[in-house]
């Protein structure tokens, strides 16, 4: 998707729409173009369209006895006004959160502490505080906090949307209760609705069918390949990730001063004043140093696109460098591919904290880096010699690491088994849901 935003339209124009030189403009009821405010007025706009698929697929079940009966909804955690919908069509709603439970508990405990005790999340931006969260095991410095409890434009959505969470009849997670049992266990209380974890939840398929991708994987699958077991790290940053010039030449020279062989993702960032996600360069040599891909030809390797669940689940992947988006960070764990954390935006550098602290099986590259994908002009720069530092540590991890990540590695995928922790809690979801149908 590619948007940007027309002052004298008051509109959204999405490019990536036109056909027959035709452009779709999408009319807001919002004066100003900030992200948060798009986002969740686009969402509101589609409510009498669900309205309406709903009551055609309710009339259905009315006239013929073999068609599906409406149970609920389950929703997305960025569409809580579809909760409104469900109401009016008597059924219970259900939010389906695709990041994990601790990050859950804790946007309960900022609501709970901005409603309850009038405190304002977002002076703890550049704050050397603690706090002591009952879904954490540990204190969690400040500066990890979620890019929307630190801004003033953010903070509101996101706690209205806590305050939606708390009307559903359950929250469904993608985690698993040997991974986050802490996290888990702090909603026993009774204060919130139920908490179903049913992860991971992956697409463990390849990455893509198209030609074009088919050639890449083909690609990097050969490279790979032909690399020692264990001694590849791979550096991507997300759909969303992407660096200026100055910090890629960093990341460059930490690489090579490593002496590590690397596979890396670099993505070309968006341009400025739109919404666009990073596009693969033309030419890499554009913004990385001189001669570096000619003195790394033989143990590096420059991508684009990434086809990530080929790429960790190859024998030769040792080490991962990412932004610690949930996703990523399930994916690494099935795979038992330890990381180096490098967060971004949104909620990583709260999962960078789990990595490093909760869990212990991560390296730090850098635990509160925070680049925001919509307002950041200029970014901090981490050093080649931080750069190089995390990557040693993390292609050199000590044994007890190692274990504690493959027996994490190994109760991830036994939780979806029969039998398994969140083979358990999706069937409680189910005879809920099915107890339930009006």
């Amino acid at each position: 998707m590619s948007l940007s935003y027309d002052s004298k339209t008051g509109c959204y124009i999405d490019s990536l729409s036109a056909a027959g030189n035709r452009i779709r403009f999408i009319k807001l009821p919002e004066d100003e173009p900030e992200p948060n405010k798009f986002l969740f007025a686009l969402i509101g706009t589609q409510k009498r369209h669900v309205k309406e698929e709903v009551s055609k697929l309710v009339i259905r079940s009315h006239s013929s006895p073999d068609s599906p009966t409406l149970a609920g909804f389950v929703l997305d955690f960025f569409c809580t006004s579809m909760i409104d919908v469900a109401n009016e069509f008597g059924v219970p709603s259900y939010i389906f959160l695709t990041t994990g439970a601790a990050y859950l508990g804790l946007q309960f405990y900022i609501q709970a502490l901005h409603d309850e005790q009038r405190v304002d999340a977002t002076q703890f931006k550049d704050s050397s505080a603690e706090l002591v969260v009952p879904c954490l095991a540990y204190p969690l410095p400040a500066k990890v906090l979620p890019s929307a409890v630190l801004n003033k434009e953010w903070l509101p959505a996101y706690l209205d949307q806590a305050r939606r969470f708390r009307e559903t009849k359950g929250i469904i997670v993608n985690t698993f209760e040997e991974l986050e049992s802490h996290a888990i266990s702090s909603f026993s209380n009774g204060n919130t609705p139920p908490v179903y974890p049913v992860g991971p939840i992956l697409n463990l398929n390849r990455d893509g069918d198209h030609d074009v991708e088919s050639d890449k994987r083909k690609d990097i699958k050969q490279w790979l390949d032909d690399q020692p077991l264990s001694s590849v790290v791979y550096l991507c940053f997300g759909s969303m990730g992407s660096f200026g010039a100055d910090q890629v030449k960093e990341i460059a020279w930490g690489l090579e001063q490593s002496g590590h062989r690397f596979l890396w993702s670099l993505r070309k960032p968006q341009p400025k004043g739109k919404m666009e996600i990073p596009s693969d360069y033309t030419n890499p040599q554009d913004v990385l140093p001189e001669g570096f891909l000619d003195r790394t030809a033989k143990i590096g390797k420059i991508i684009g696109w990434a086809p990530q669940i080929d790429i960790l689940s190859h024998p030769s992947v040792g080490g991962f460098v990412s932004h610690c988006g949930w996703n990523s960070i399930l994916e690494s764990i099935w795979f038992g591919v330890p990381i180096a954390t490098w967060p971004l935006q949104a909620e990583q550098q709260l999962n960078a904290f789990q990595i490093i602290v909760e869990l212990g099986f991560g390296v730090e590259i850098k635990m509160d880096y925070r680049r925001e994908f919509f307002y950041d002009d200029d970014e901090n720069i981490i050093s080649a010699g931080e750069i190089e530092r995390g990557i040693r540590c993390l292609m050199e991890l000590g044994k007890e690491k190692v274990e504690r990540l493959k027996e994490t590695s190994e109760k991830s995928r036994k939780a979806s088994m029969e039998g398994g922790s969140s083979y358990t809690w999706l069937g409680q979801l189910i005879h809920e849901m099915v107890d339930n149908i009006p």
